[in-house]
């Protein structure tokens, strides 16, 4: 399903113009404007899935916040939001072929790692309150507790579980288990597969970052089946070569001059994966 047709970024001139409507002369960050003025963005159209592909400093994913921005997708991480980010998306338009559904998310490398150090920082917590009731096991298990009213009513309960149960259990019954914690790899995996879901426009930020091969082959597969049976749409910035060639994507190349579609077997770091291994292929042969 392709819900969102053809976005098309303000042109060097639109800038001008509106800086020069705003006589604006005592900033001298303006982002994101002057990102593409001078690359002369081509008027973006869509396929079930598209590339944004680039190197570093590109603009891939400036434009894919942009994107983001312009459509009100939701998003759990913040990201580079200057003061002018609200007048730049005003001046973006936009093509829908149906309205956008609710799944529609940004979903970034940055989201991952902010889920990994909270599920860290609430299994630090999760330990501090163990050794916590360990202290209180001992206490309770141990006191020369007398009941006189009900004010004592909830030490009675802890005293008398602390009696009948064994530390462990004490602490089990009390105290919900750690949150079961993945490598960076692992966490980037669960984490963009359990946020896709059936019927969204979906725009990834490198989702390749900590994934391996074999995980960014996977990553691939499930993007085309989510494309193709779930009713899904993707744009993705990326430059992994896995990514790059999935099937019948729509790939920009932000770094030619002027912008164009291309196929992936003809991007730069393409070549440079396809020369490396073809100069090493002997070794294989070993």
């Amino acid at each position: 399903m392709i819900y969102l047709s053809s976005f098309d970024f303000p042109s060097n001139d639109d800038e001008n113009d509106f800086f020069w409507s705003q006589r604006m002369t005592c900033y001298t960050d303006f982002y994101p404007f002057g990102v593409f003025g001078e690359k002369q963005l081509p008027k973006f159209t869509f396929s079930h899935i598209t590339v944004l592909y680039g190197g570093n400093g590109s603009g891939k994913t400036t434009a894919l916040n942009i994107m983001g921005e312009t459509l009100h997708l939701q998003r759990d991480s913040a990201y580079n939001r200057s003061s002018f980010f609200e007048a730049y998306t005003n001046m973006c338009r936009y093509d829908l072929n149906t309205s956008l559904p609710e799944n529609s998310r940004v979903i970034t490398s940055d989201d991952v790692f902010d889920y990994a150090l909270n599920i860290r920082s609430l299994n630090s917590g999760i330990d501090s309150k163990r050794e916590e009731l360990f202290d209180e096991y001992l206490v309770e298990k141990y006191a020369d507790f007398k009941f006189k009213d009900m004010n004592d009513y909830d030490r009675l309960k802890r005293v008398n579980a602390a009696r009948r149960l064994t530390k462990s259990k004490y602490v089990k019954k009390n105290l919900m288990s750690n949150v079961r914690s993945h490598s960076n790899g692992e966490n980037a995996y669960f984490y963009f597969f359990e946020r896709l879901k059936e019927n969204g426009l979906y725009l990834l930020d490198e989702p390749e970052n900590s994934l391996s091969p074999k995980r960014q082959i996977e990553m691939l597969e499930i993007i085309e089946d989510s494309a193709r049976y779930l009713g899904c749409q993707f744009i993705i910035a990326t430059h992994s070569p896995f990514l790059l060639s999935a099937a019948n994507a729509r790939i920009y190349d932000l770094d030619s001059e002027p912008i164009s579609v291309k196929q992936w077997t003809e991007l730069e770091n393409v070549k440079i994966y396809y020369d490396f291994f073809k100069k090493h292929g002997k070794e294989f042969n070993n």
